[in-house]
């Protein structure tokens, strides 16, 4: 029985052939530190990890590379944008769809530092209401944080539209783009953002352990560095480096893992994120198509493949969502995720969150038409169609 992934949302694989390739040549030949040393081999990664930084900026339309923060994962890039900015008082809106690596810091600072917090309510079909948001905004928060798409419903949120909503509130916006860098674009030459956080082990297929942050120019004066330690330059000083991206970058980097993440970037770039995104539109309508219609399965998030990432979730009738999960895995190779996702308010709009959530089928750049051919008779077959 062969190996048919579809968990992508929570970490892509498989990798390009260049990802791995790239990682074992830091392993296997490089293997020194960044930024520690002045010898050939340490310039070498430090060369590999600055062009990770331009990929990156040439990718998501930044100002220049050194607004690019490397950290551990998403989780890390967004402790430090939301612990690093707000201070006691501030008022924050988010939405009722945002993963726990927002909402946990959130209700930490909140317990801890008496932040205000609002979240705005999810739609039945895992999207938000622009009139509940701008509602929301009426209380004048200082920071909005908001995900870009939902790893639940699959929902694109209409960024452009909250992000200039959230600007004219005056509050700065964090985007949570975990579920869209990489294969949807995102042009933050025009759209009105201060942060965006992503995990570098999803869309950018890069290897886990590598987190992306952005931070536009003026937003680094506000916000604290939640690590403090080596950085290989300004040594002689006790303080922190102010420049970016030294002052968030304290300690080694997980240096084979960015070695890894620039071939990753690289092949993005090089098959582009519009065809990437068309690549997943096409792959859903064809999943929705042949599973809509089964006896007893009911499909969430918007109904067709329009203003959605390559996600969707289902129940199925008289199925617990795990057992469901675990059937699809061991009676045909189909790897998929159930429960609740780290998400319970998308749950909770959806009304899933009594069952114990969905289950979850994300596709990838690597996914096939025959693959989601494979999973439709998988889950007909068990469905009884």
């Amino acid at each position: 029985m062969s190996r048919l992934y579809l968990d992508n949302a929570a970490t892509s694989y498989p990798k390009p052939a260049t990802v791995w390739e790239a990682v074992e040549n830091y392993q296997r030949h490089l293997g020194a530190a960044v930024g520690r040393g002045g010898y050939n081999t340490s310039q070498t990664v430090g060369h590999i990890v600055q062009r990770a930084r331009y990929r990156l900026a040439e990718l998501f339309r930044a100002e220049s590379s050194d607004r690019i923060v490397f950290g551990f994962n998403g989780t890390d890039v967004l402790n430090q944008a939301l612990h690093g900015l707000l201070r006691s008082g501030d008022r924050v809106v988010t939405t009722q769809l945002e993963h726990n690596s927002v909402i946990r810091p959130l209700h930490d600072l909140q317990h801890r530092l008496g932040i205000g917090l609002t979240q705005v309510p999810a739609t039945t079909q895992g999207g938000v209401c622009i009139d509940a948001f701008r509602e929301a905004l009426a209380c004048r928060p200082r920071l909005v944080a908001l995900l870009h798409a939902s790893n639940v419903s699959g929902a694109i949120l209409p960024l452009a539209d909250l992000a200039t909503l959230a600007r004219e509130a005056g509050a700065l916006v964090l985007v949570d783009a975990a579920q869209t860098a990489g294969h949807v674009p995102i042009d933050l030459g025009t759209l009105p953002i201060d942060l965006l956080a992503c995990s570098g082990h999803k869309g950018l297929l890069g290897p886990l352990g590598t987190g992306v942050l952005y931070v536009r120019p003026g937003i680094e004066e506000q916000l604290r560095p939640c690590r403090q330690g080596g950085t290989g330059s300004a040594s002689e000083t006790e303080t922190q480096p102010s420049t970016l991206p030294d002052k968030f970058e304290a300690g080694n980097h997980n240096a084979p893992g960015l070695c890894g993440l620039d071939a990753g970037v690289g092949w993005v770039l090089e098959h582009s994120p519009q065809s990437l995104h068309q690549h997943e539109r096409d792959l859903t309508a064809q999943l929705i198509a042949g599973l809509r219609d089964l006896p007893g399965v009911t499909l969430y998030g918007p109904p067709g493949d329009e203003d959605r990432v390559g996600v969707l979730s289902l129940t199925l009738s008289g199925w617990d969502p795990q057992e469901l999960a675990a059937t699809l895995d061991q009676s045909f190779g189909i790897e998929v995720r159930a429960g609740l996702h780290c998400a319970p308010g998308a749950h909770r709009a959806l009304g899933t969150l009594a069952g114990g959530g969905t289950v979850r089928f994300s596709v990838g750049a690597f996914t096939s038409p025959t693959d989601i051919e494979a999973v439709i008779a998988a889950v007909g077959q068990i469905a009884g169609a």
